[in-house]
């Protein structure tokens, strides 16, 4: 069993679909998928329902997505130790934003943090409140910026 492969299942868990998972990824439909149908033989288990359209988690599958995310959360926080020891901070930051405050609000906050965190690699992705919160609270986004009024 591998990070990658868990990567790859979280992916799919996500998209419900192999072909969007890969692409995601940035690996080929192919190599995805055989990553996965190598994890499901070493578990001894399906993971994923295929013959349903979008693709569901089977029941162990969905035990699995969640062990799967903190393992992942887990390995990247050893990065993110290694990182901080050496001085620096870096890695991906993925923030949601409601589309509101994209054009407005989110340049004053995005110059001064790129100035302060060069190595940091900020992912920005648009949605509405109650997504935000719901891709928050699965560990899906690190931030988020909405607007309470």
């Amino acid at each position: 069993m591998t990070i990658t492969q868990l990567h790859y299942v979280l992916a799919v868990a996500e998209y419900q679909n192999f072909t969007l998972a890969a692409e995601k990824c940035y690996v080929t439909q192919p190599t995805l998928s055989m990553q996965i149908q190598k994890l499901e033989d070493e578990l001894d288990v399906k993971i994923f329902d295929r013959n349903k359209k979008p693709i569901q988690l089977t029941e162990v599958g969905k035990k699995i997505v969640l062990q799967a995310k903190n393992i992942v959360n887990e390995s990247d926080r050893l990065k993110d130790i290694v990182d901080q020891q050496k001085g620096f901070v870096g890695g991906d930051f993925k923030i949601g934003i409601i589309p509101t405050v994209m054009p407005t609000l989110f340049p004053m906050f995005v110059s001064n943090f790129i100035k302060k965190y060069p190595r940091v690699n900020l992912i920005v992705e648009e949605y509405n409140t109650e997504e935000i919160i719901n891709r928050l609270q699965k560990g899906l986004l690190d931030a988020e910026l909405l607007l309470h009024l």
